[in-house]
């Protein structure tokens, strides 16, 4: 493999972590996100049989079309064209007019982390050596992530099978040196990008573009970037329940292990574990009610079910990383035909999570509304004004309001997307996932969630402060030092969308002190 040195900056960054890519490496979800967000570069698998295999699976395909035997998007036309016989002299040409007619995403841009996990999601497929592809594109996908030269691809397209046909166009022409990549953060013309790396546009081979876009890498990747930040909401909603309960003077009793186990769902055990460790430990006065309304006392239920969802959608999106999306395949030397393209575990995975995420945003809406009001949160001021001249001051009251605008349109996302399939492409694809945009809704519910949960977070430490930042336990008192650091507490009427911006990129960064994630 021959690749152009790296840029100081880069190999500083990667420090040379590379994570191996082959025939039998398994990635995880934070693998994923590593590569996407550059900290860790990509090479493929240095073992004997690698390149021996990959030759094979490549060796396979030509003897197929030697013989005479059809191999699809490679000897037939693609689709409902798979009828057309495609001439020998002509089959050079197929594999770039397929990513050239597919030049028609509309929509958003995707963001560079989505855009590298899904070349690094594209390459451990092709990686199986069941595709047919040369090890010279395999090599090009690395140096692709380690140039961070990524294909600009636009968000809206595809139907979820034959996998992400239209986004994947994006990589392909890449590839080949044309459309638009950015370059360490530049927008360049993918040929102009090849030349500053040291490298030539690849021309693609029969086969190669069909392999590099009958796939789910782009639903996978967004699900995969989706449930890391779900997971952190998850924490992030835990700790501001605890900030809500000390600050109104709830009954932690709702939160003991014992009556969280007694069920046993290990999601709410290990949210009920959270809480404890951020709640004050020393209570002594008898709580304000002896039962908490819904919105504190089932906390680790709700944000406990979110938990369960994302180790039951870390199997699933694991597997689809890990697995073989291509059509046709290659195994034990025959060309197979068949529908690993089809994008439903992802979908199924993508509609669950984003109603869980949803759930989180109303439960803390609830929360928010809660403090907010004297005669639910034990005697804070209305609102949570701490101005002297009250009558003249709002306090959180329109805080409230946008909360409760954001949490109604990540509900409103939560309509599953896969039951949508539509009959398209002159009724070849006549059953279709919608996976892409399950996991486009995924991360959009995340987005609004996010800024839901700064909300409350941003309420919570208001009502620490008037209640009495010594009457909180030490995950609060840490969380309360975090966010007054770069947001003061609210005194007189003041526009607080710099507060949100500011704790949301502190949220995003991973830099609010949230506890061991045990």
């Amino acid at each position: 493999m021959t690749t152009a040195p790296l840029p100081d900056a880069i190999g500083a960054r990667y420090g040379r972590n590379d994570l191996k890519v082959g025939l039998r490496a398994q990635l995880t979800v934070e693998d994923v996100l590593d590569v996407a967000r550059g900290r860790r570069g990509v090479a493929l698998d240095s073992s004997a049989d690698f390149e021996t295999e990959i030759a094979a699976a490549r060796a396979t395909v030509e003897q197929e079309l030697q013989a005479q035997r059809a191999v699809y998007g490679v000897s037939t036309g693609v689709g409902a064209s798979v009828t057309n016989d495609i001439p020998s002299a002509l089959r050079e040409e197929m594999p770039h007019n397929l990513f050239r007619f597919h030049g028609c995403g509309t929509g958003a841009i995707l963001g560079e982390d989505v855009a590298a996990a899904i070349v690094l999601i594209r390459l451990v497929s092709l990686a199986r050596a069941k595709s047919g592809v040369r090890i010279e594109l395999l090599e090009r996908l690395c140096e692709l992530l380690d140039h961070r030269l990524l294909p600009r691809i636009p968000c809206e397209g595809s139907v979820g099978a034959s996998g992400d046909l239209t986004p994947l166009s994006y990589l392909a022409a890449a590839l080949a040196g044309e459309r638009e990549v950015t370059l360490r953060g530049d927008i360049v013309d993918a040929e102009t990008a090849h030349r500053s790396c040291g490298l030539e546009p690849l021309r693609l081979q029969p086969k190669e573009s069909l392999a590099l876009m009958n796939g789910t890498s782009v639903m996978t990747a967004l699900a995969c970037l989706a449930h890391a930040r779900s997971f952190r909401v998850a924490r992030l909603a835990a700790a501001v329940t605890a900030a809500m309960v000390d600050a109104t003077n709830g009954n932690p009793e709702h939160y003991d292990d014992r009556i969280l186990s007694a069920k046993a769902h290990p999601g709410q055990v290990r949210c009920g574990a959270w809480i404890r460790a951020d709640l004050r430990k020393d209570h002594t006065e008898a709580p304000a009610r002896l039962q908490d309304r819904y919105s504190l006392r089932c906390a680790p239920h709700v944000i406990g079910s979110l938990l369960d969802s994302l180790d039951f959608g870390r199997n699933v999106l694991e597997t689809e990383v890990n697995g073989v999306d291509d059509n046709p395949i290659v195994s034990d030397g025959t060309v197979l035909h068949g529908g690993n393209f089809y994008g439903g575990h992802v979908a199924m995975v993508a509609d669950l999570l984003k109603t869980q995420v949803a759930g989180i945003a109303d439960l803390l809406d609830r929360q928010v509304v809660l403090v907010c009001a004297p005669e639910t949160s034990n005697g804070l001021a209305a609102n949570l004004i701490a101005a002297e001249d009250r009558v003249v001051h709002h306090g959180f009251k329109a805080m409230q309001i946008s909360a409760s605008a954001l949490t109604a349109e990540a509900l409103k996302l939560t309509m599953p997307a896969s039951v949508f399939s539509r009959s398209t492409e002159s009724h070849n694809q006549d059953k279709v996932s919608m996976g892409t945009i399950a996991a486009r809704d995924w991360h959009r519910v995340v987005e609004l969630t996010e800024t839901v949960a700064v909300i409350a977070t941003l309420a919570a430490m208001q009502a620490v402060d008037l209640r009495g930042v010594d009457r909180c336990g030490d995950g609060t008192k840490a969380l309360h030092s975090a966010i007054r650091s770069v947001v003061p507490m609210v005194i007189d009427d003041r526009r607080q969308d710099c507060d949100i911006d500011v704790v949301l990129a502190m949220l995003r960064d991973d830099r609010l002190p949230l506890g061991a994630p045990a």
